[in-house]
């Protein structure tokens, strides 16, 4: 997947998703020490080194999602609004960013209706059940413990798994 010019492009997760699931992971770390003490948006900024126009359109969608509270005044700040053990990562990515996978800006099951043959739709859905066994299966909570789940952990063991595989880098 290549962009203008030669720049080159993979999965992009981008800043907002990065940003929002390590300030959830956050949030649980926190929340195990402090319980029941709202994290303050400044806390959790410094904490993760997330610039402030960032964080606030963050912690927005994610209170719009339904995945954080906020409180207002003096202890006024942030917690998770369920059991880090109940929001996987997709949950997170699925608030900020929309759908898991989309091709052209529609959902793979949506392609036959714009005319794609069928073997291209059921790559692109291929691709998203993939990426849904790792997403949907690791929460917050595995991610604030520092453990993933056997399953995915052994995902990353292979050497393979770590090798740039682009053009550029064979």
């Amino acid at each position: 997947m290549t962009g203008d010019a030669g720049t080159r492009r993979g999965m992009r997760i981008t800043h907002k998703v990065d940003y929002g699931i390590r300030v959830m992971t956050s949030l649980a770390q926190l929340g195990e020490q402090f319980p029941g003490k709202p994290i303050s948006r400044a806390t959790l900024a410094e904490r993760d080194s997330i610039p402030s126009g960032f964080i606030d359109d963050i912690l927005r969608l994610l209170r719009n999602g339904q995945l954080v509270r906020s409180y207002r005044g003096a202890e006024g700040g942030w917690t998770l609004a369920r059991p880090a053990a109940s929001i996987s990562v997709a949950d997170v990515i699925r608030v900020l960013e929309g759908p898991i996978a989309s091709v052209r800006g529609l959902r793979p099951h949506e392609l036959p209706e714009q005319g794609v043959a069928e073997q291209f739709v059921t790559l692109w859905i291929a691709l998203r059940a993939s990426m849904r066994t790792v997403l949907e299966h690791v929460t917050i909570a595995d991610l604030a413990s520092g453990k993933l789940p056997p399953k995915v952990a052994k995902l990353a063991q292979p050497a393979d798994a770590w090798d740039d595989r682009s053009p550029t880098r064979r």
